[in-house]
Parts: C-alpha cells; structure tokens; sequence
C-alpha cells in the first residue's frame, strides 16, 4: 500500500468511526408506538449503520425473541415505550458481541430497577443519555488505537518479496489484530458476568446520591 492509498484509508477509517452516531434521547418518541413503527424507527435512524441496502436493523421476529428470552419487558397493549426503544438500541450493540444469555444477565437489574417510572436518581433515559455520551467521546482513542495496529501491520511480513503476497498478509495481519483486541474485550466482559459484577442490590437504589456522597 503506497503513502496515497494509506492516507485514505485513514482518512476512511476516521470518517467511519465518527459516522457511527447514536440515536440521541431527544430523538426518541415520547409516544407509544406499535411495532411496525419501531421496526421503522430503529430502520431510518440506523440507515448509515447498514453493510448492504437491503439489511434489516429490526424485525418483528428479533422484537418477539427479545420479549420471549425476557430481554425486553412485554409492550402495553401491544404499544412500545420509549423505555422499550432504550432497551432495544442497547440490545443492537450487544447483539453483535455478546451471547442473548449474556445480554440477559445485563439488562435484567436495568429493566428490573429502572424501566418503570420510581423514586430513583437516573431514569433510564438518564442512563442511556450519560452512557452513550461517554461512549462517543471515546471514538478518538479508538480511532489512535485502529490506526495504531493498522500501522504495526503493515510492518509485518517485511521478507515476503511477492508484493502481492505481502499484501495480503498485512491485510491479514491487521484483520487478526482488530479481532482479537474484540475477544480479549469479549472475554473480560464475560468475566465480569459470570463473577457477579453485574448483581443488583434492592438496597442500592433506595438511596439517593445526596446519601452516598
């Protein structure tokens, strides 16, 4: 890869990653929708996310197995909430990573706790809100951190003399890096379930911040 191709595909990698917006919490209807609606909120919002055209970021399957595996609390009347919208944008991104039983032992203390309205310190809007805003500052050192193996990658394989060859290898070399850093990420975040990090305590909600401080 000569110095042009390389800087556009940094350039491609750095638009990637800052295209990879999330619905905000002010975008998110306040009102009830019926599924066919979800279907089509969660389509339009995560359009730029898509591989191919024709992908589907929602079904009525997906929303049904959500509802049946207990990762989504049953609608009201066969109408969505906003806090069912938060759930199934945070059920997007694990969806992707981690195991429907994973997902499960994560989201159960938030919909137990936080789904409906209580006399807690954050609704779940609150949460999805500082959560997603703590995530999208971090797209730079993860931007530093895709380039940085891009890089190390490409100086690997420095005795292969087919250039084809070699090419491939980088590319290989740099895919195995970026999927590994995913399972070493994976892994740790199994580790953190299956040690009960993500245990609930009732108690810990009856105080308010003013409390702990």
């Amino acid at each position: 890869m000569d110095k042009k191709d390389k800087k556009e595909f940094v350039e491609e990698v750095a638009d990637r990653i800052r295209s990879l917006d999330y619905i905000k919490i002010d975008e998110i209807p306040d009102i009830e929708l019926y599924m066919d609606q979800v279907i089509k909120f969660m389509d339009d919002h995560f359009a730029s996310l898509k591989r191919y055209e024709g992908d589907k970021m929602l079904t009525k399957a997906m929303i049904n197995n959500y509802t049946k595996n207990k990762l989504l609390p049953s609608p009201e009347k066969k109408k969505y909430g906003k806090n069912h919208m938060i759930l199934l944008i945070f059920i997007y991104y694990f969806k992707n990573v981690l195991s429907i039983k994973d997902i499960n032992s994560i989201l159960t203390p938030l919909t137990e706790n936080f789904f409906s309205e209580n006399d807690n310190d954050f609704s779940l809007g609150d949460i999805y809100d500082e959560i997603f805003e703590t995530c999208k500052s971090a797209t730079t050192d993860i931007s530093r951190s895709v380039l940085k193996a891009f890089n190390r990658s490409k100086e690997s394989f420095e005795d292969e003399e087919d250039e084809k060859k070699r090419k491939y290898l980088n590319n290989f070399a740099f895919i195995a890096s970026l999927c590994f850093d995913v399972h070493v990420k994976k892994t740790i975040v199994e580790n953190m379930i299956d040690r009960g990090l993500l245990d609930f305590k009732d108690d810990v909600t009856k105080g308010s911040r003013k409390d702990k401080r």
